[in-house]
């Protein structure tokens, strides 16, 4: 596989692609594409397949013309806001109040769903399309706070089937 994408790039480079090229006026490209113009070598180095090395990455969401480079980070505010809010319930969570830690980490999370869903640039928020992000933060924030209100002891919202799932399960 590697000696075939050796002998295409040679190939590309001396003009000689891997079948005929349109050359001038209908003539085919010959063995080392000697009958073919320099628009034969130029058409077979024009490839449609990725490069086998990255040599570039992709754009970062929202960067454009319309804000200088400085501007960027003032883009991040979202992210850091959720977290910024998911450490403060690490820390309510680490500081003996389990409850209320994982309650703020859970409304950080519904937080950033709405943020993506309203704001047109979230910046590093935006990880999927718009729709996947506001499901997948909106989901995981649900089930975050649902847990924090059936924690033990004494919980705060009492789901009937939940209880004896749970006797199922853990026996």
């Amino acid at each position: 596989m590697r000696a075939e994408h050796e002998a295409e790039a040679t190939g590309a480079e001396s003009g000689a692609g891997p079948g005929p090229g349109p050359g001038p006026a209908g003539a085919e490209a010959g063995p080392a594409g000697a009958e073919a113009g320099p628009e034969a070598g130029l058409d077979a180095a024009k490839s449609r397949r990725f490069p086998s090395i990255t040599k570039d990455t992709a754009r970062p969401e929202g960067h454009g013309r319309a804000a200088p480079g400085d501007a960027l980070a003032a883009r991040q505010w979202p992210m850091l806001s959720v977290l910024a809010a998911t450490a403060v319930g690490l820390l309510l969570t680490a500081l003996n109040h389990p409850r209320f830690g994982v309650l703020v980490i859970g409304v950080a999370l519904i937080a950033a769903s709405v943020l993506r869903r309203v704001l047109p640039q979230v910046g590093m928020l935006a990880v999927r399309s718009r729709f996947t992000d506001m499901v997948t933060y909106g989901l995981l924030g649900v089930a975050i706070t649902l847990l924090a209100l059936v924690m033990e002891p004494k919980p705060w919202l009492d789901i009937p089937f939940l209880e004896s799932a749970v006797r199922f399960t853990v026996r």
